[in-house]
């Protein structure tokens, strides 16, 4: 069994900088920690890390890893800052076949969408409908189950087991 964390940055300023080079909020660093805190509860213990490379997603990764006590070196990939779903999907496939549990940090609609999409409906009712509820708001967080390798992972074929939004 795999797990697949999907996540969405969290609240970043709303400043002139560009798009790509926007930091995080004050609260944006407390809700990362809080989710970060959530997943170490939750016992996630990631083998590896897709992080888009925009300034905001990686310091998402960086205070959520801190918060859960994680100690692994994210692969940051400018290519999910502008993905679609699909290509994020295809970007999950490539996910070295050894790693049993992957997080993934990217930008709305993007992840949202990877969320919906991926979701199978067997989950627990009442998660689901949090998550569909609350939309997929900064510090989002989908916990994924998916019983295969990754490069088979496809749209409807993971179950929801957890859904967090982190709030710190």
């Amino acid at each position: 069994m795999r797990t697949l964390v999907v996540v969405r940055h969290s609240k970043a300023e709303q400043s002139g900088t560009p798009d790509f080079e926007r930091h995080l909020a004050e609260r944006g660093h407390g809700d990362a920690a809080d989710a970060g805190r959530w997943l170490a509860t939750q016992g996630i213990g990631p083998d590896a890390a897709l992080v888009s490379s925009s300034v905001r997603t990686v310091e998402t990764w960086t205070d959520i890893a801190e918060a859960a006590g994680w100690d692994l070196e994210a692969d940051f990939d400018r290519g999910l800052y502008s993905a679609g779903p699909e290509t994020a999907l295809d970007l999950v496939r490539l996910t070295p076949p050894e790693t049993t549990t992957l997080v993934v940090v990217g930008h709305n609609p993007t992840m949202a969408s990877l969320a919906q999409m991926l979701d199978d409906g067997e989950g627990d009712p009442e998660v689901a409908g949090r998550m569909n509820e609350d939309g997929f708001p900064t510090s989002a967080v989908a916990v994924f189950a998916f019983d295969g390798e990754w490069a088979d992972l496809d749209m409807g074929t993971a179950t929801l087991v957890a859904f967090h939004v982190g709030r710190g």
